[in-house]
This record gives C-alpha cells, sequence and structure tokens, in this order.
C-alpha cells in the first residue's frame, strides 16, 4: 500500500480516483484499501499551496519495474503502457507535471516506453523530418 505524506483539502473526488487506482492492482487486498480510504478521510484540513504539491507517494509499481524496453508502468496504479499521458490524464486526473511532482521524478524523466520513442524517432527520420537543406544559390553566397 502506498504511503502518503501529509496532504490535506483532499475532496472526494480526488479520493475515490486515488483509491480506484490503487484498488485496480492485483496484489491489493480489500483490507489495504478501507485502510487507503480511512487514511485519506482522517488527514488534516488546511490551506495552502495546491495539493498535487504536497502529495508524495510511494509508487505502486517496483522501482525497478518502472519501465522496459516495451512498456512503462504507471507508478500510481502499477499498471503497463506505451505512452502514460493519457493514461494519466484520463485515469487519475494528473498532468505530465503533477505526476512527476507526486513521485519526485526528474523534469527529463520521460513517460514513453523506449521502444515507442525509438520507432517514432526512426519513422520521423524516414520521413525527412528534422533535415533541412539550404538551397546553394548565388543568392545565399552573396548573403553570407
Amino acid at each position: 500500500m502506498p504511503n502518503l505524506t501529509a496532504n490535506p483539502n483532499l475532496s472526494d473526488t480526488a479520493i475515490a480516483s486515488i483509491v480506484s487506482g490503487f484498488a485496480t492492482r492485483t496484489d491489493v487486498s480489500i483490507d489495504d484499501i478501507l485502510t487507503l480510504v480511512e487514511r485519506l478521510k482522517s488527514m488534516p484540513s488546511e490551506t495552502g499551496p495546491s495539493p498535487v504539491s504536497r502529495l508524495h507517494a510511494i509508487p505502486g509499481a517496483h522501482a525497478e519495474q518502472k519501465m522496459t524496453q516495451d512498456t512503462i508502468f504507471c507508478l500510481c496504479c502499477g499498471k503497463g503502457f506505451k505512452m502514460l499521458k493519457r493514461h494519466i490524464g484520463a485515469e487519475h486526473g494528473l498532468t505530465e507535471a503533477e505526476y512527476r511532482v507526486m513521485f519526485d521524478l526528474p523534469a527529463d524523466t520521460p513517460l514513453v516506453a523506449p521502444s515507442y520513442s525509438k520507432r517514432k524517432a526512426e519513422y520521423a527520420k524516414r520521413s525527412g523530418l528534422g533535415k533541412y537543406s539550404r538551397d546553394k544559390s548565388d543568392k545565399n553566397a552573396e548573403i553570407s
């Protein structure tokens, strides 16, 4: 079960989102889910920065499992994907920045599986993207 640090002002919707993501994991018992709900509801209420900036969770996927060549695992629920952006937005209501803050990930951490990124880069090169050939006419010679 993830350990959460202080996270005041969680709405019922936020609690439901967190718990539903946690409940989809295969290694979670009903008691773990109930304990998580109790912990989230019993957190003190205070005003201050946004809840996302204060939420730091222990990943739902093991650290050594968070990325393989073909799959990147969601640290919220432990499910594997080729790309995380759509999943974390649709299922967890998080932006990429919020997700990175939540798990203390560096800004340059990829949220795409390495093989997918490599395949897209190869396709872009085959399509001629990123190439710029200048016209070697006399006009260009006069300017330089």
